[in-house]
């Protein structure tokens, strides 16, 4: 027992330093807005039309603002959330800690950044998702009456077989418990390098990508735990979520890689864009999980779109 106490002391240190330090080297770039008792981070740049920014699994605004924002702010006032419970936006605090295996899914993420966008005056708003963010859209466009929506490798759609033993375990209450607080403790920071340029793949990060976006707070062991939980859970809120797209009244405007291998084309966003009445689907050839940074302008003409489509512009 002397034993074992000793180890979860270890452990505690080495990832209280090791948040420390993440917080050090990655502060908050914006500011907050309070949401039912809950910090809400977020960046806000640019006139015009509201455009809001969602990130994906295992991130934080920091992917939007590394170089995107400063493609779009000339002609939008541009909003990049952090998602609940990542890079500084609180979570939920009804749950109850470590062993604690619930999350929010998309909808409830999207309750709490739409009013967290209305606080900050936002209105008829163009909503972007990439990749969970996604979801958050599609979630956010179902329930929250937006101008218009553009998805971007989304996680929109309920997927065959399984997530890996990652996810499956540390999504877990017994994995989130236990194994969570090891593996952010220990977990070398040549791994985190090498996830990011899986990620990427087939093309490579952008030059200081890796440096800039802030890993190390995705592998705080609270964060760690959410996005585990926030993935391990989206499957079946995809099944609810999926059989409301054709009800769907907005400009939708779709941009995918077909050598996307994290979140597949052909699974996801095809099946999409035949569910919802108008939807436009641009296909990026030989482009993988993050076209927001592999082939920007695309995306950059998929918001002008929606934004005409929607009368804003």
């Amino acid at each position: 027992m002397l034993a074992l106490a000793g180890c979860s002391a270890i452990v505690e240190t080495r990832n209280d330093t090791r948040a420390t330090a993440a917080r050090d080297a990655y502060p908050p770039l914006g500011s907050f807005v309070m949401v039912d008792g809950r910090r809400v981070h977020y960046v806000q740049e640019g006139s015009g039309p509201d455009l809001v920014l969602l990130h994906g699994a295992s991130g934080n605004l920091r992917d939007w603002t590394f170089d995107f924002v400063d493609r779009v702010k000339d002609r939008y006032r541009v909003t990049a959330f952090d998602r609940p419970g990542l890079g500084y936006t609180d979570g939920n605090p009804d749950y109850a800690g470590a062993f604690d295996a619930r999350a929010e899914g998309p909808q409830a993420q999207a309750r709490l950044l739409k009013a967290a966008a209305s606080a900050l005056g936002i209105d008829r708003e163009i909503v972007l998702g990439h990749s969970y963010g996604g979801a958050v859209a599609m979630a956010w466009a179902l329930d929250h009456d937006p101008a218009a929506a553009v998805i971007v490798s989304g996680a929109t759609q309920p997927w065959p077989g399984g997530l890996g033993i990652m996810y499956t375990f540390t999504g877990t209450s017994l994995g989130g418990g236990l194994a969570v607080p090891l593996i952010s403790a220990f977990v070398p920071k040549s791994l985190a390098r090498r996830a990011i340029a899986s990620v990427f793949a087939p093309q490579e990060p952008p030059p200081g990508y890796a440096e800039y976006v802030g890993a190390g707070l995705t592998l705080r062991p609270d964060s760690f735990r959410t996005n585990a939980q926030q993935v391990k859970s989206l499957r079946p809120e995809l099944v609810r979520m999926s059989g409301r797209y054709p009800s769907l009244d907005l400009p939708l405007e779709i941009v995918h890689g077909t050598a996307d291998d994290v979140v597949p084309l052909d699974i996801h966003s095809e099946k999409l864009a035949a569910q919802v009445p108008g939807a436009v689907l641009t296909r990026l050839d030989g482009i993988g999980h993050m076209p927001h940074h592999a082939a920007p302008e695309a995306v950059a003409a998929a918001i002008d779109r929606a934004a005409a489509r929607a009368g804003l512009r």
